[in-house]
């Protein structure tokens, strides 16, 4: 069975509403220890992410309004630029959550996989995800400190799953599991069937790797005619 974003959440979330202030945002991110927190609605409606970068807007540009003759680092202005944080000057001038936040916010949902919801925060990059009900509504938040801790399972339940999904006691197929990497010995019927092995083992939460042992006494894949051709 699949882990999904359900299993691992956080469902004690630190949010805030979109009328919040500056300072109610930044000592939200102190107190609670976070570097970014959901921006609200009035229904609980996820409409966006202020995060440590947004508040820092403010002290990086705040010179602006001491002279015109204030240039920000090149560093910051390209962030500011061409990042997925918006415009700092303007953030710069904004005083309540909504104004600072970045928007919209990539989400996902509670019975989404997790393998799913890490993608989304690599393609996007993003530290956190909002968890949202079919509605919009936050039900909770996953981290990318909640998607390592698939890799934290114990050792004996992934050898158990190991052997229920690829019928090991079936095919003869011996399974030994150290720190997560499965290592899969012995010979079966066909060679597509060790293929099947490896790639179910390969695709269970918690397996970090998988040493295919196994051999075969007859390559059917070899023997498969080729579809498609002219």
């Amino acid at each position: 069975m699949r882990t999904i974003v359900q299993d691992v959440m956080t469902t004690d979330v630190a949010a805030v509403n979109q009328n919040a202030s500056f300072h109610t945002v930044a000592e939200l991110l102190i107190n609670r220890g976070v570097s970014g927190v959901p921006v609200l609605d009035d229904d609980n409606r996820v409409l966006g992410v202020v995060s440590e970068a947004d508040l820092l807007a403010k002290q990086e540009f705040k010179e602006r309004y001491y002279g015109d003759g204030y240039t920000p680092p090149l560093r910051a202005r390209i962030r500011h630029t061409v990042g997925s944080e918006g415009s700092g000057f303007y953030k710069a001038l904004g005083e309540t959550a909504g104004a600072l936040m970045t928007s919209p916010a990539h989400t996902t949902n509670p019975d989404v996989a997790v393998v799913l919801a890490a993608r989304q925060m690599d393609k996007h990059g993003v530290k956190r995800l909002p968890v949202v009900d079919a509605e919009g509504r936050l039900v909770g938040i996953v981290s990318r400190r909640d998607l390592i801790k698939v890799f934290l399972r114990a050792d004996t339940d992934i050898d158990r799953q190991v052997r229920d999904t690829i019928h090991s006691d079936v095919l003869a197929i011996e399974v030994t599991v150290a720190d997560g990497v499965v290592t899969l010995n012995g010979t079966l019927p066909e060679h597509s069937q060790a293929i099947t092995a490896v790639r179910l083992a390969e695709n269970l939460d918690g397996v970090v790797a998988v040493h295919d042992n196994l051999a075969w006494k007859h390559d059917d894949i070899a023997n498969m005619p080729m579809w498609g051709g002219a």
